[in-house]
């Protein structure tokens, strides 16, 4: 059997991202990608090696796109002024993120919002896969968390990073998570103006004040 085009496995892969967004991990599986794609199981396996790294290949590929969306978004908005301003629109630049990725990637996004990556991905991952995704945590850690504490405190300590999660992790989640679960009939995400904006306030809020440090900094390594 001929390897299938990569062109044809990005489009196998668009298809999932829609099957998981809209069924949950359990509603991707090989007989229901081949149903709706029309390729058959055997071209599937020989392009993707097994179930459990197509569904690897599917998180990263998503989750790999709105990383480098967000980064991007972060230095556009570092880049546009001066500190701390600057910094301060790069973390809500940063939380923003996702609804800046549902207005590319829809199902992407969606799947990225509301599906436990653990339920999805499993034990059986590749061991490439998950040394990938290990990669992949590690650069949210020095990309955009640790980025950002520098860039508004100058500091890269557990309390900063951890505020930093808070504001472009749990706050997007918190309000964010619901247009993702109520989907329009075509797909879509529609995240209103009012509801980024408050996003965005919630954002300064915690921002107001820099937290105390309350051990040593954390290594530099930690943050490269």
């Amino acid at each position: 059997m001929p390897r299938p085009r990569l062109h044809d496995l990005d489009q196998a892969l668009d298809v999932a991202e829609r099957l998981v967004a809209e069924g949950g991990p359990g509603a991707l599986t090989v007989r229901a990608l081949s149903a709706a794609t029309g390729v058959p199981n055997g071209a599937i396996y020989h392009g993707f090696g097994s179930l459990a790294a197509l569904r690897g290949r599917l998180w990263l590929r998503a989750a790999v796109d709105f990383l480098d969306l967000q980064a991007q978004l972060i230095t556009q908005a570092l880049d546009a002024g001066s500190p701390p301003d600057s910094a301060v629109n790069a973390v809500i630049a940063a939380a923003d993120a996702p609804a800046a990725f549902a207005d590319q990637r829809p199902a992407a996004a969606r799947m990225l919002m509301t599906v436990d990556r653990n339920q999805l991905l499993g034990p059986e991952l590749p061991d490439q896969l998950a040394d990938s995704l290990l990669d992949l945590d590690r650069r949210l850690v020095s990309e955009v968390l640790c980025r950002l504490a520098v860039a508004l405190w100058g500091r890269r300590d557990d309390e900063t990073v951890e505020v930093m999660t808070t504001c472009v992790v749990d706050l997007p989640t918190a309000l964010l998570r619901r247009a993702f679960h109520q989907p329009g009939p075509d797909g879509s995400v529609r995240i209103s103006a009012d509801r980024r904006a408050r996003l965005a306030a919630a954002v300064r809020a915690v921002l107001h004040d820099a937290p105390p440090t309350r051990q040593p900094p954390r290594p530099a390594g930690s943050c490269t």
